[in-house]
């Protein structure tokens, strides 16, 4: 399957070029359309009903007619002069309200976008009065929109709305404030605006600079970024179309955490098909480079299906995760991955028989064998102190892991603690009234015993409530139409995002809930803090089951792939110290360096996944060159060293670049703790364990290392236009059966 894909791509290489390039373009138009339609708001909606908060979240829509597509923003208004508000300022505010409230708010377009390709969020808001501040120096009111917080066009119409009520307050002598998610996500992003620009900037000229410098090259500078850029428009519309077979629902974050993951490993792949296609025309000068293309894509290819399945069957595992955010991000990146791998198995071998050895010019490295460089001096120090090496690495590793001791979840929504417009307001408001009047614990009670609910029925709830420790005040008693449902809000003093409410609404709250609920009636308590307590018990209960899920089929993959039972003990091993380093550093660095709550809660699994999945990528990529070399005749820790001096620059350059690419994610808001954590684990995966613990070890175990079976060198038979003398540029390798 894979030399009749690569064969057919090395033959018709413009054909192979030109659907992918009409491919790219329409399929990356369409995208952005498609993925607005699987993405959902509400965190809640990923748990499952057995859930306290989940339950809660749809006896809201079901009997409140609460949208789940709606996201609230808190709008503070206020007398420009200082002075309380009096009933002709509350008039005043109630008439200008209402005014807003009846005009359309048009998205802002991009020049740059054409208007097709952006999903139009254009709508007219809600607004509804909240609550007055006690001393009446404001007035809340509250304002929904409908979108995801996350999309630009939503975030876009929150701008204009924002504007344009900041006008119109000023006008009749008052002052505005904006809190809430959107509202505080989007000071966050203006914010960071420059810096996410930059970094993109940034990361495009890592990667064309890196390849200046290794090849030499405009063209292989350039095309990886551009074969990468029309398989991730593919790989888009193809997650967005396996969503909605599937009817799974995607969270806003995973598009944003797809493409670098698919830039990454797509220069990955290609750099290891021009490094090793190099490296053939330069053993075989006379060969035509069509046929190189197809020798070395069809080689290589072997191990990046084993290296892409890796990933696969990595994420794969998450679906079996009770908390949905996981179980719809695993096939989305695993459907992504395909595609990926679709294209490095056409496009890319395509894209070198095209080019041919125009893809190295203006660099003359072709003509000639290059002297041997740091690559091959490093590969003979691995070889040579092996021991040493190996204790250096582990040594460095087992100090960062230890940084695991004492590590904490934190189940916030990444705020960095900056002080924007929003945490300005939230912090006005919180000076008068409970912090939590923006975004309350909701108490929401439904009748089974086929009465009705009244306020007197609840009023013993109701007072519970009010006595518990930490809660600011409880709001009244709101009834459905058919008084079969009832909500009761309560407002905590701590911020609703913070680790007291979601301690607040999981214990005390739903303890009082629990002994006071009438009988006849079930209650379930619901709102921000009371998901992200129960998300906390989800993830819990899935790390306990995915992780085990995705190192055995792992394990499984690497028995099967390396037809040894050494081998994938020794790269499993490998991998999963260096996870525990990276998470130990994280944990050293976030929690104990810059004293947040701990690490985001996403990050042991996401980090597991991606690090082990990518980092079992180049030990694949590394054990497979060190027993094809194996399979030469001479002593083992040669072959090490010769495979380290061919496969290390590759590597080197990959991970570097895929490193890069994740350190993109430090300018988006809220993903720092995940950009340096990836960055970290990819790095030390690619140049520590693949490039120095792996090859150490098999420097010291020898062919021992794929025990029970062991590679038989063989003496390969010379042809013309070859180098018979030398080992290392035979034309005629045994072939890699891995």
């Amino acid at each position: 399957m894979i030399r009749a894909l690569t064969g057919y791509s090395t033959r018709h290489p413009w054909k192979v070029i030109t659907l992918w390039m009409v491919l790219g373009l329409a399929l990356s138009a369409l995208a952005p359309l498609l993925l607005a339609r699987v993405t959902q708001n509400q965190t809640g909606e990923f748990l499952p009903r057995s859930y306290d908060s989940a339950a809660a979240l749809h006896i809201a829509q079901e009997q409140f007619g609460a949208d789940p597509d709606a996201t609230t923003v808190t709008l503070l208004v206020a007398r420009a002069d200082g002075e309380p508000l009096a009933d002709a300022d509350r008039k005043r505010i109630e008439a200008e309200a209402a005014k807003l409230a009846q005009r359309r708010v048009v998205m802002p377009r991009k020049d740059d976008k054409p208007e097709f390709m952006v999903p139009d969020r254009s709508q007219t808001p809600r607004i509804a009065p909240a609550m007055t501040a006690p001393d009446r120096s404001f007035e809340l009111l509250t304002v929904a929109l409908l979108g995801n917080p996350a999309d630009e066009g939503v975030q876009g119409v929150y701008r204009a709305f924002r504007d344009s009520a900041r006008t119109q307050f000023a006008e009749a002598g008052m002052r505005t404030g904006f809190t809430g998610g959107l509202a505080g996500s989007v000071d966050t992003a203006d914010a960071h605006e420059t810096a996410t620009k930059a970094g993109g900037i940034l990361v495009t000229v890592l990667i064309v600079l890196l390849n200046v410098l290794v090849f030499r090259s405009v063209l292989a500078a350039v095309l990886p970024l551009l074969a990468s850029a029309m398989i991730i428009g593919v790989a888009g519309t193809a997650v967005a179309g396996a969503a909605m077979l599937t009817g799974l629902k995607l969270d806003a974050s995973t598009p944003g955490l797809i493409n670098p993951v698919l830039l990454g490993i797509g220069i990955d792949y290609l750099l290891f098909l021009m490094f090793r296609f190099r490296e053939q025309l330069r053993a075989r000068p006379g060969q035509s480079a069509r046929e190189a293309a197809a020798q070395v894509s069809a080689r290589v290819g072997t191990a990046i299906t084993s290296a892409a399945l890796t990933i696969v069957a990595a994420f794969a595992t998450l679906g079996v995760a009770t908390f949905g955010q996981f179980r719809s991000l695993g096939p989305a990146i695993a459907v992504a991955v395909l595609v990926m791998l679709l294209g490095s198995l056409t496009l890319m071998p395509a894209l070198l028989a095209a080019a041919g050895r125009k893809m190295f010019w203006p660099s003359r490295a072709l003509r000639r064998e290059p002297p041997e460089g740091r690559s091959a001096r490093f590969g003979a120090l691995v070889a040579r102190r092996p021991l040493m090496m190996l204790t250096a690495s582990v040594a460095l590793l087992a100090a960062l892991a230890a940084g695991m001791l004492g590590i904490r979840m934190d189940y916030g929504q990444g705020d960095s603690g900056a002080l924007t417009p929003a945490a300005a307001t939230a912090a006005e408001v919180s000076r008068a009234l409970p912090a939590g009047v923006s975004d309350p614990t909701s108490v929401f009670v439904t009748a089974n015993d086929g009465g009705t609910l009244t306020a007197d029925r609840l009023g013993g709830l109701s007072r519970a409530l009010t006595q518990v420790a930490g809660v600011g005040q409880v709001g009244q008693t709101v009834l459905n139409d058919d008084h079969r449902a009832a909500r009761i809000d309560v407002y905590p003093t701590a911020d609703p995002q913070s680790q007291q409410a979601r301690d607040l609404a999981s214990g005390p709250i739903r303890a009082a809930v629990a002994a006071h609920t009438p009988a006849g009636t079930t209650a379930h308590v619901g709102g921000t803090a009371a998901v992200f307590a129960d998300i906390a018990a989800a993830v819990d209960h899935d790390l306990t089951i995915v992780f085990p899920v995705a190192a055995a089929l792992i394990a499984l993959i690497l028995l099967l792939l390396l037809r040894s039972l050494l081998a994938p003990v020794v790269l499993m091993l490998s991998v999963g110290l260096g996870f525990a380093a990276t998470l130990g550093a994280a944990t050293l660095l976030f929690q104990h360096g810059l004293g947040r709550p701990g690490v985001s809660f996403t990050l042991p699994l996401v980090l597991f996944l991606f690090v082990v999945a990518l980092g079992t990528d180049y030990n694949i990529l590394i054990t497979d060159r060190i027993r094809e070399e194996m399979r030469r005749p001479g002593p083992a820790r040669a072959a090490v060293a010769r495979a380290l001096r061919h496969t290390a620059p590759a590597i080197a350059t990959a991970g570097l670049i895929l490193a890069g690419s994740f350190a993109t994610l430090a300018t988006t808001p809220g993903t720092e703790q995940v950009a340096f954590a990836m960055t970290l684990g990819i790095l030390l995966s690619a140049l520590l364990l693949s490039l120095v613990l792996v090859p150490a070890v098999a420097a010291l175990l020898g062919r021992s290392l794929w025990w029970p079976t062991r590679p038989r060198p063989t003496h390969p038979r010379p042809t013309p236009g070859a180098h018979p003398h030398d080992p290392a540029r035979n034309p005629e390798p045994a072939r890699v059966t891995a």
